[in-house]
C-alpha cells in the first residue's frame, strides 16, 4: 500500500513539474510591434524595459514597455524574436550580471 501511494505521488509530482516547464510556441510570422511614445523616466538611473510578447488565446499579444528601477550590478537583456525552420518564437528579456 505504501509503495502504491509513493508511486502515485511520484507520478503526480513529475506531471506537475513537466507542466511548469516552458513550452516552445512557434508562429509562422512574427507580429509587428505597435508604435508608442516612451514616457519620461520617473527618476535618474531607471532602465527602460522594452515591450514584451505574451502568448494568450492562440496568439502573441504585445505588452507595452515600462521603466524599472536598476537592480544592483545587473543589466537588462531585451527580449528578441528567434527564427527557426518552421517560424518564429519570442524569447523574453531578463536581468543578468
Amino acid at each position: 500500500m505504501k509503495n502504491t501511494i509513493l508511486v502515485a505521488f511520484a507520478i503526480i509530482g513529475s506531471l506537475l513539474f513537466a507542466s511548469c516547464s516552458g513550452s516552445r510556441v512557434v508562429v509562422a510570422e512574427r507580429p509587428i510591434a505597435p508604435y508608442y511614445q516612451r514616457p519620461f523616466a520617473p527618476g535618474p538611473g531607471y532602465v527602460w524595459i522594452e515591450g514584451d510578447w505574451i502568448w494568450s488565446r492562440g496568439r502573441y499579444i504585445h505588452q507595452p514597455g515600462y521603466w524599472a528601477a536598476p537592480r544592483g550590478g545587473r543589466r537588462w537583456q531585451a527580449g528578441s524574436w528567434q527564427h527557426y525552420n518552421n517560424g518564429w518564437q519570442w524569447r523574453r528579456g531578463y536581468w543578468h550580471r
